[in-house]
C-alpha cells in the first residue's frame, strides 16, 4: 500500500496549517536510518531536530522497543503491518493497518511491531519526538 498522502498537513497547536499543499508522493520521501533498523523519512519539520514534526517511520517486524514513554502526546496511524502495545496493565493491544492510537504524555508502556512484516505508522508531534527509557512493572 503506498499511501504517502494519507495525512499530510495536519495542523497542531504549535504548527499552524500551511498556505501551500505539502506533496509527499511515496517515491520522493527520503528516508532515513536510527538505530535497530528503524527508518523514518520527514514529511514537516524533523523527528530528529527540535519542534513539530510529521513524518513516516517503519520498524522492522518483529521489532521490540523497550520499556519506555513520551513526553509529549503521541498520535499514530498504522499504514502498514500489525503494531502493538503493551501498558502497564500487561494487556497487548494490537494495531493493524488501518488503526490510529494516541499515547497521552508520561504514559509508560512497551511497544513494537508483530513478527510477519514491517510496520509502517505516520506519526506527528507538536514538539521533538523522544523516548525515554523507564522500569518495566
Amino acid at each position: 500500500m503506498s499511501c504517502a498522502l494519507c495525512a499530510p498537513g495536519l495542523a497542531t497547536a504549535a504548527t499552524p496549517a500551511p498556505r501551500t499543499p505539502i506533496s509527499a508522493p511515496a517515491d520522493t520521501l527520503q528516508w532515513q536510518a536510527l538505530a535497530g533498523g528503524i527508518r523514518y523519512a520527514n514529511v514537516r519539520g524533523n523527528l530528529t531536530g527540535n519542534g513539530p514534526y510529521e513524518a513516516f517511520v517503519e520498524f522492522p517486524a518483529g521489532f521490540d522497543n523497550p520499556h519506555h514513554r513520551h513526553t509529549q502526546v503521541l498520535p499514530s496511524v498504522v499504514l502498514s503491518g500489525v503494531f502493538y502495545a503493551i501498558f502497564d496493565d500487561g494487556k497487548k493491544v494490537l494495531y493493524p493497518a488501518g488503526s490510529y492510537y494516541l499515547l497521552p504524555a508520561q504514559l509508560p508502556h512497551r511497544s513494537g511491531c508483530e513478527p510477519g512484516a514491517n510496520c509502517l505508522l505516520f506519526q506527528y508531534q507538536s514538539d521533538r519526538f523522544d523516548l525515554v527509557p523507564t522500569a518495566s512493572r
